[in-house]
């Protein structure tokens, strides 16, 4: 059960790997296709470093809004829907990193208790 609780952490993670795969930044990308494995660490630590992560993550997520929605605007094209998708993987990705604090039995894996 815990897996589905963790599920929105480990496919913001993928997706942000996906990211940075795509800007050709490898460094980047295997840190984030690594890091769920460090979900199987029961140390109080794990979900900080998540959190922070996803945190940074998400503000990664605004510039690209920023670059994007900028380069849509000079071309004179449509740049709503754009934003609207990428805000919403903001979201996503900020409402991963609450699984944690929000999560008892999460809390109690990784003794935040």
């Amino acid at each position: 059960m815990n897996f589905l609780r963790l599920l929105p952490v480990i496919l913001s993670l993928l997706l942000l790997g996906a990211h940075f795969s795509r800007a050709g930044m490898l460094p980047l990308t295997l840190v984030c296709v690594l890091l769920p494995v460090l979900l199987f660490l029961k140390r109080p630590w794990v979900p900080r470093l998540m959190q922070v992560v996803l945190v940074l993550g998400s503000l990664e997520w605004v510039r690209m809004i920023l670059v994007y929605v900028g380069q849509r605007r000079e071309a004179g094209q449509d740049w709503a829907r754009l934003a609207a998708i990428l805000g919403g993987v903001v979201a996503f990705t900020l409402v991963s990193a609450l699984v944690f604090s929000r999560s008892r039995a999460l809390r109690k894996r990784y003794n935040l208790e």
